[in-house]
């Protein structure tokens, strides 16, 4: 089963696969950052190959090749992945499968169509940058 990534509050394991099934997981609107708000964007150290699934708190694709991932606590982690992702940044939103805890650099993505309701592109994560600067 493909696992939605967490745009909105927690909600339970067999709420979201029926969120899934039905079609309405989605994305919080993000759309490309202007370039003065990507100039203020910076690494905050470097990257890590994994983060805890149960810590994303929303994600924002930002277009087909970048992703960020906003954590409890306040930290920011961009995926930019290592291939354009067909759709990703036209759907903005993607599921994800993995068997542990952690969404890690090795794991693959599902652009997730809005209608009808299925998984689309299958792509790659890269690593995960924690950034500074990143607007909501």
């Amino acid at each position: 089963m493909i696992r939605p990534a967490m745009t909105r509050p927690p909600v339970p394991r067999r709420l979201a696969v029926v969120l899934l099934i039905a079609g309405l997981a989605g994305a919080a609107i993000a759309r490309p950052l202007k370039p003065e708000q990507e100039a203020k964007i910076t690494p905050a150290c470097p990257p890590i190959d994994c983060v805890s699934v149960h810590s994303i708190r929303e994600t924002r694709v930002r277009d087909d090749r970048t992703i960020d991932f906003y954590m409890l606590g306040g930290k920011v982690y961009r995926n930019t992945l290592p291939q354009s992702c067909p759709e990703l940044g036209f759907e903005e939103r993607f599921g994800y499968e993995t068997s542990i805890d952690r969404l890690c650099n090795v794991d693959i993505i599902h652009v997730l169509h809005e209608s009808p309701p299925i998984p689309g592109a299958a792509c790659g994560l890269g690593s995960f940058q924690p950034i500074a600067g990143a607007p909501r």
